[in-house]
């Protein structure tokens, strides 16, 4: 029972925190709909503004960024893979489709037109070829049906996705916390955005081995019991016969 309660307060959290985040973020694309170029983020890149290919890329990650966020969550829960494998593998090519073919493309796009100097740009593009390799990857790990590999690599890509969140929460933190010049607090944000999530992730997947390893002897036993109390009745019937 405490198991079961533990459980259901965990995804009660974690489902507050995404309704937060998609909350925050729809209301940054909200600000973004009128297309004007003096709004929010694009204050900064006024030298790019007029730039038709990175504006393009920035309007089309700005729009579809929080379709995969929110269709990722989704992916984690046992219980909704078990009553809706269909939709779960629906919603898992529609997240997959969304950063391979959209958001990657973009987002190095972005990447190479990131302010921060070299330092900046290496945390974008980086934080894109590795988004790209670790969905690419957890796709082909669901195909070949390798399930534990496509679950680790989804929680390495969903904690990227996830960086457009805590990229804009450290960048919140930062700014009204210290008096970091701009330039140097882009670049600070840039890697705390996401390195810090894969550290999680890591340690997340780590956590998961450990907890089914120690799970696996009890796991053995009671399959050999099973088989035991199989043939011992088989064993009977036998007799009986």
């Amino acid at each position: 029972m405490l198991k079961k309660v533990t459980f259901a307060l965990r995804i009660l959290i974690a489902y507050a925190v995404l309704s937060v985040a998609c909350f925050l973020m729809l209301r940054t694309i909200v600000g973004y709909t009128a297309f004007r170029d003096n709004v929010q983020f694009l204050v900064f890149k006024q030298a790019y503004v007029h730039n038709v290919v990175w504006k393009t890329a920035f309007y089309i990650h700005v729009f579809s960024a929080v379709i995969a966020l929110m269709a990722g969550f989704t992916q984690f829960s046992s219980d909704f893979l078990r009553d809706n494998p269909k939709l779960h593998r629906l919603i898992g090519k529609i997240y997959v489709g969304n950063i391979l073919l959209i958001n990657f493309p973009a987002g190095l796009i972005m990447g190479f037109y990131a302010n921060g100097g070299l330092s900046g740009k290496t945390a974008f593009l980086l934080l894109d070829v590795l988004w790209f390799y670790f969905t690419l990857k957890a796709f082909a790990s669901a195909k070949s049906r390798r399930f534990v590999d496509h679950k680790n690599y989804m929680i390495r890509s969903y904690a990227l996705t996830f960086s457009a969140i805590t990229l804009r929460t450290w960048n919140l933190i930062l700014s009204n916390s210290t008096e970091i010049d701009r330039d140097d607090l882009y670049v600070i944000d840039a890697w705390l955005g996401f390195v810090p999530n894969l550290l999680i992730a890591e340690i997340l997947i780590g956590w998961n081995r450990l907890i089914n390893r120690s799970s696996a002897p009890k796991r053995k036993r009671h399959s050999d019991d099973h088989h035991e109390d199989a043939g011992n009745k088989q064993k009977t019937e036998y007799e009986d016969a």
